[in-house]
């Protein structure tokens, strides 16, 4: 078959308008790169994941434990990779996510050499969710709050020290819980003093007397005491406000409620300010 002169130079166009679409293709696949984190081997996958935990590319770090986990579900780097990936999720400021693969590694392995990490990083994940940046930089008082996360973490820090006393991290566990525990306590004197700022006096008198009971020895104790004090007496249950005053008087001899100066109901609106000077 003859193709015309005429429509030569057309051919010729097209010829190489193919060629070059062809080789365009050619170049772009070649110099497509896969993810490396596909291929490379378990060993030095793991060290990666470290080097960026050591690093603090957390979320790096998170990346990569995840594939590694994905790639290799069994073997000594997996069950390492998942306490791993709890820390650099927790690092991350991923709490939920930290405290659901913590939760799945205790489970998974109960009896792994780094169980005690495994609790007491549980512990510190509610730890630092109950209070966060209001606290830490507003200034608010979180035992205001909700108090699940604050309870949570005493429990965990609780199973840590009964089920490891001897571990490395049981010593820290044990202060956090004495901490933990005044902080509950003051969360329940909060409520008590609500109640006694608005004459119910039956449910203050409750609350002060349940912090007693449940936090005895805390710092708490001696505001409960006065609680008890002022609300016995405006319920006209003398005998028993005189009782709770001498308690008072005898363990708390310089608290302010003996001089007639307490409460005080000091709004907290002011601690909203950024960079307020409160020195």
């Amino acid at each position: 078959m003859r193709v015309s002169s005429s429509f030569r130079p057309i051919l010729r166009l097209a010829l190489l308008a193919l060629f070059v679409a062809l080789a365009g293709c050619s170049l772009f696949h070649r110099g497509k790169k896969g993810d490396p984190m596909d291929t490379l081997p378990v060993e030095q996958l793991y060290q990666q994941g470290n080097e960026a935990l050591q690093s603090g590319n957390n979320d790096y770090a998170v990346r990569v434990f995840q594939r590694l986990i994905a790639r290799f579900p069994f073997g000594p780097y997996t069950e390492q990779s998942q306490l791993n990936l709890a820390y650099a999720q927790y690092k991350s400021d991923k709490p939920d996510d930290a405290y659901s693969t913590v939760n799945r590694f205790i489970k998974t392995y109960p009896t792994h050499r780094h169980i005690d990490y495994a609790y007491y990083l549980r512990g510190l994940i509610n730890f630092n969710r109950s209070g966060g940046f209001m606290e830490r930089y507003v200034g608010l008082d979180m035992t205001q709050r909700d108090q699940a996360n604050l309870r949570q973490s005493f429990d965990d820090f609780g199973a840590l020290v009964t089920r490891y006393p001897q571990s490395r991290y049981a010593a820290d566990g044990r202060q956090r819980m004495i901490h933990l525990r005044n902080m509950m306590a003051q969360a329940d004197l909060n409520v008590a003093l609500f109640y006694l700022k608005r004459g119910a006096y039956v449910a203050s008198s409750n609350r002060a007397k349940s912090i007693l009971e449940t936090y005895p020895q805390t710092p708490q104790a001696g505001d409960a005491l006065a609680i008890m004090v002022k609300s016995y007496h405006e319920l006209g249950q003398d005998k028993l406000a005189d009782d709770a005053k001498r308690v008072l008087e005898l363990n708390y001899p310089d608290h302010p409620s003996l001089k007639g100066r307490w409460p005080s109901y000091r709004s907290n609106w002011w601690k909203l300010i950024p960079l307020q000077n409160r020195g």
